[in-house]
């Protein structure tokens, strides 16, 4: 016996999901499915968080049930483009995905094919997405703009004689709000002669948190 999951949302409290999981217990009878858990949200079609639907998903990555039941596709998903996200999630954890209203079954000859259709349409997103992502970074490239996080700014200077008066790397670190291993960093290129000169030579301790000798 396959063991199968509900699914059903409303957008307000003062709706029910009661009519949408009883349809779908009747289908899991009919179809012998075993239920192992029901999930519910009560939250708006256009929020990009739903609790429930991510505890369900997370079940499906466990292999936690095999049939997803769902009392519609626009219950499920946010858009279009969610749909086929998750639709195409499902198909490649093996789970298959039925739509009472729609009497969508990815388990049947059309539900397979439509599961094709789905996933070359997903993975075509996928890849416009990526394209325009590139076209962007080269278009603000070719326009002299910065591409990616921007370099943290910090004194250098400071640093160095931060290090010389006795801080450890850590407090160094601490309170300049940046990492140890940026700290080692800045300590090495000044000991290297980075644009800094007359550097003590205790800074060669750079690797052992504590202060020079």
């Amino acid at each position: 016996m396959k063991r199968a999951v509900l699914y059903a949302r409303v957008s307000t409290p003062d709706q029910t999901t009661a009519t949408q999981l009883h349809d779908l217990r009747r289908m899991a009878e009919q179809r012998d499915l075993q239920i192992v858990h029901e999930y519910t949200d009560i939250i708006s079609g256009a929020k990009a968080r739903r609790p429930a639907l991510d505890e369900m998903m997370t079940a499906a990555r466990r292999a936690e049930f095999d049939v997803a039941l769902v009392w519609a596709s626009d219950r499920l998903a946010r858009s279009v483009r969610h749909f086929l996200e998750v639709l195409d999630e499902l198909n490649r954890l093996g789970i298959e995905f039925v739509s009472f209203r729609e009497n969508l079954d990815t388990g049947g000859p059309l539900g397979r094919a439509v599961v094709i259709i789905v996933s070359a349409v997903a993975e075509l997103e996928r890849n416009l997405i990526v394209e325009r992502v590139k076209a962007g970074m080269r278009r603000a490239k070719l326009e002299g703009r910065h591409v990616g996080r921007r370099r943290r700014q910090v004194d250098r200077e400071a640093i160095v004689r931060d290090r010389q008066r006795g801080l450890s790397l850590s407090q160094v670190a601490k309170n300049h709000i940046i990492s140890r291993a940026l700290v080692c960093k800045i300590l090495r290129d000044a000991r290297n002669g980075d644009g800094h000169e007359g550097v003590s030579p205790a800074l060669l301790q750079v690797e052992e948190n504590r202060p020079p000798v």
